[in-house]
């Protein structure tokens, strides 16, 4: 059964405490043997007193000295053992939850834009958060509380036939029903409960959709729609989770009945057997004690097996997202290639994304060390795509690319992003200080090296006005900056980190023209000696690039340089004359 398997799964996670782990089982056998032994020195005491008006009262004493002498140290025994269980159990949830949070976090973050395209980040985050709380939760309750109760059921229990096979069988008759009971409702709500997970991560990924996109939903006066939208989902949870809760509610009470019942046929069944000769007052106390003793965990075990139906579809999901395997996975014998000379090949590359058409065809050039090489060419035409290609966030569906001679397959994706720089589109910074999103691509760098990279691309000034100047905390996506800001910031990482390959992705589209001509003064700096690709679509940042691709539909339809693609007359020199009279 399913539930069986995802639960052996999430104690298989704890193998790296593995000797933690076994302790605290061998720590539970020991209570369960201590609860088992506290009810039969009680029957031995009952006895003892039962029997004791024909004996000496020394004898008596004595006896009762020695059983209550043993009682005592089995209860100091089992309340020390409780409170190490306890401690050490915490202990361990604890830091393999945080580990199983950073393991998720560190794969998430590795999986390619093929995965991340599909699914939505407060999704992710959802996964990831009620997963890892989940986990922690079956861990600490397994080996508080249920690893014992398991113990007593499959080892302790049986033991009882040999006090007396009669009332034994009564007891565990009692864990028969309850498991038949259990095993039926898991049966009966199991499909519905995880019809209810996905309403959940449906409600965390429309939030998270709504919050992220807060302007449109204000301009837009998306208030009412987006909150009808919550609000309809939240009604098919519930549709969905009441009759689960229903079934629940029915196991409780029979539960609860099941026990009664048992305690009281123990006391009919014992009262017949004593009266009988064929079993003693303290047998039938004992199995009073037993009788009890069970319920409890049995009534425990019950709301753990509820708690696990309930959460197992969210455990799942956060398994699901762990074994997912990345679309660009590296090979085990990928080699890291130092610093790269930036000799890029494009052979016969073709390109197509998993739920579309076709994007590029057969596109082939070259770009020795320290040439710039521009993609122009309408949206769409596979500018972008050719370039997220080089920093291996695809990989092609026919062809290959190359750095230095070395198929990009071959290469630790480490090594090679560690050799490319990027400028992007939307300049994408981190909700922490500025020092902290330039060190992104260079953690160790010097204040003077951040600075100097700063003045190149035309931002220390506005940095220096910042309140807290280089700790001036930039806000969500740098929402405290204006956009020329911004990308003066991406263009000063970019130079921190000196990479010998440099993706200019419009790199300058959110500067004003002054700014923009220090920043491209800046730039050409930055590109000599490197091979630097530039996406553009204001052609006059174009003017200087050794080599001009010009991209449609997927292909390279012309190459040169700019003088000698406008006197071409081709499709480059359209563009050109669309832009210098504005007409499209």
């Amino acid at each position: 059964m399913e539930f069986f398997r995802v639960y052996g799964r999430v104690l298989a996670l704890l193998k790296p405490d593995a000797k933690v782990a076994f302790a605290l089982a061998a720590a539970a056998v020991a209570l369960s043997g201590l609860q088992f032994l506290e009810p039969v020195l009680f029957g031995r005491v009952v006895d003892l007193l039962a029997r004791s008006s024909g004996m000496e009262p020394e004898s008596v004493w004595a006896q009762a000295f020695v059983l209550l002498g043993l009682w005592g140290a089995v209860g100091l025994t089992g309340i020390g053992a409780n409170v190490a269980v306890a401690l050490l159990a915490d202990r361990m949830a604890h830091r393999n939850r945080l580990a199983m949070m950073s393991r998720y976090f560190q794969h998430v973050l590795a999986l390619p834009l093929a995965f991340h395209g599909d699914v939505q980040s407060g999704r992710l985050m959802k996964v990831m958060l009620v997963g890892c709380d989940n986990l922690f939760g079956v861990w600490l309750s397994f080996f508080r509380e249920h690893l014992s109760t398991l113990v007593a059921a499959l080892v302790l229990l049986p033991l009882t036939m040999f006090l007396n096979w009669r009332l034994g069988l009564l007891l565990i008759g009692l864990v028969v029903v309850f498991t038949v009971l259990t095993t039926i409702v898991i049966r009966k709500t199991q499909t519905a409960q995880m019809k209810v997970e996905q309403f959940h991560s449906q409600l965390a990924g429309t939030a998270q959709d709504a919050l992220s996109n807060v302007v449109v939903v204000q301009s837009f006066t998306r208030l009412n729609s987006e909150a009808k939208m919550f609000g309809s989902i939240m009604r098919q949870v519930l549709d969905h989770q009441f009759p689960v809760l229903n079934w629940w509610a029915v196991v409780n009470v029979l539960t609860r009945a099941a026990s009664t019942v048992t305690v009281i046929l123990i006391f009919l069944l014992g009262t017949v057997l004593h009266l009988r000769g064929m079993a003693s007052v303290g047998e039938i106390v004992s199995f009073m004690g037993f009788a009890t003793l069970l319920i409890g965990r049995l009534e425990n075990a019950v709301a753990f097996v509820s708690y696990m139906l309930f959460q197992m579809p969210a455990v799942r999901e956060f398994f699901e997202v762990l074994d997912t395997v990345s679309s660009v996975p590296e090979r085990p014998d990928a080699k890291d290639i130092g610093r790269a000379q930036g000799h890029v090949r494009f052979e016969e590359v073709g390109f197509s994304y998993p739920r579309s058409g076709r994007v590029l065809h057969g596109v082939s050039f070259e770009a020795t060390p320290g040439r710039t090489i521009a993609l122009v060419g309408a949206t769409g035409a596979g500018k972008t795509t050719s370039m997220q290609l080089l920093q291996r966030l695809w990989d092609p569906t026919e062809g290959r690319i190359t750095l230095d001679g070395h198929d990009l397959r071959d290469i630790t994706l480490e090594s090679l992003r560690r050799n490319i720089g990027v400028v992007f589109q939307e300049s994408m910074l981190f909700n922490r200080t500025i020092r902290e999103n330039l060190l992104v691509g260079r953690p160790d760098a010097t204040q003077e090296e951040i600075e100097r990279a700063c003045r190149m691309a035309e931002a220390h000034d506005f940095i220096t006005r910042q309140p807290q100047g280089y700790d001036t905390m930039v806000g969500e996506r740098g929402a405290s900056l204006s956009g020329g800001q911004r990308q003066r910031l991406a263009i000063a990482r970019a130079l921190l980190k000196d990479p010998p390959v440099l993706i200019l992705d419009e790199a300058t589209s959110a500067l004003d023209a002054a700014t923009e001509a220090r920043v491209q003064k800046a730039l050409r700096a930055l590109m000599a000696g490197r091979t630097t690709f530039i996406i553009a679509h204001r052609l006059s940042t174009v003017r200087d690039a050794d080599e001009i691709l010009v991209f449609d539909q997927g292909r390279i339809v012309e190459r040169g340089d700019f003088q000698t693609l406008v006197n071409a007359g081709g499709r480059f020199a359209e563009l050109v004359r669309t832009q210098l009279t504005g007409v499209a």
